[in-house]
């Protein structure tokens, strides 16, 4: 599996985004500039976290229009693999790729801190490697990480199983105190409906050693690397390559 790590202005977990599938998983992976359409034949496209464009107007609402976008909404919709972290999440929202918007923290203040997060979906390629109920540590930066969805996004979320990730507490249980940053439901990512498309707002390019304080960020890159390997891809994407001939 080929990926691609996308480097808008402001950007500044592309390098360990890179760094964690080029020297600890030695994984073929490339930068792709967000000026640029061409996605390089990747496998799978990471939006990275940072401030893209400064976070002016609000936090991804920019990225979203920049050129390479283009061929990543492109991509996602004929079943491509698009992970958004953090600030990428934020893109991937703007770009209604995924359902629902990320409002500024319930303490309107930055959030940097270890948290829990417990697997409630493992459906998408970037979870088959785990089981539901596994309580995964890596850590959160942001200042405007609140998922927010309405009712009836958030009742459709459920039962289609595109909630993925909640943070929780040590028990595995989501409240008040392991929320960081006051998520509705405690929902800290979701996928698409087709699983394809993962947005989450903790960092798991920063749990991918042990002198980084976790390595259990490198379950969910393992399990992308062991879709490819067990020639396992989503309905979509099969689809779509059927039908091109491929």
């Amino acid at each position: 599996m080929r990926f691609g790590v996308v480097t808008f202005p402001g950007s500044n977990c592309d390098y360990d985004a890179y760094a964690a599938l080029k020297r600890v998983l030695c994984a073929p992976v490339e930068f792709l500039w967000h000026g640029d359409s061409d996605l390089k034949d990747v496998d799978c496209v990471i939006l990275p976290g940072g401030f893209s464009f400064g976070d002016y107007l609000r936090p991804g609402a920019i990225a979203r229009f920049s050129p390479v976008m283009k061929s990543v909404i492109r991509f996602a919709e004929t079943g491509g693999l698009v992970w958004g972290i953090c600030n990428g999440f934020q893109v991937l929202l703007e770009a209604e790729l995924i359902p629902g918007a990320i409002l500024r923290n319930e303490s309107l203040r930055f959030a940097c801190q270890w948290v829990r997060l417990r697997v409630d979906s493992n459906r998408t390629p970037y979870t088959r490697g785990t089981r539901p109920g596994d309580i995964l540590r890596m850590p959160v930066a942001h200042a405007d990480g609140a998922y927010y969805a309405d009712d009836e996004t958030l009742m459709d979320l459920e039962t289609s199983g595109q909630v993925v990730f909640r943070y929780v507490n040590a028990e595995g249980i989501p409240d008040e105190k392991s929320n960081p940053n006051g998520s509705r439901r405690s929902i800290a990512g979701i996928s698409n409906r087709e699983g394809n498309v993962l947005g989450m707002m903790p960092h798991p390019e920063r749990a991918v050693e042990p002198i980084l304080g976790s390595e259990d960020g490198l379950t969910l890159f393992k399990s992308l690397l062991g879709t490819t390997a067990t020639g396992v891809d989503s309905p979509l994407r099969k689809r779509v390559v059927s039908d091109r001939g491929v």
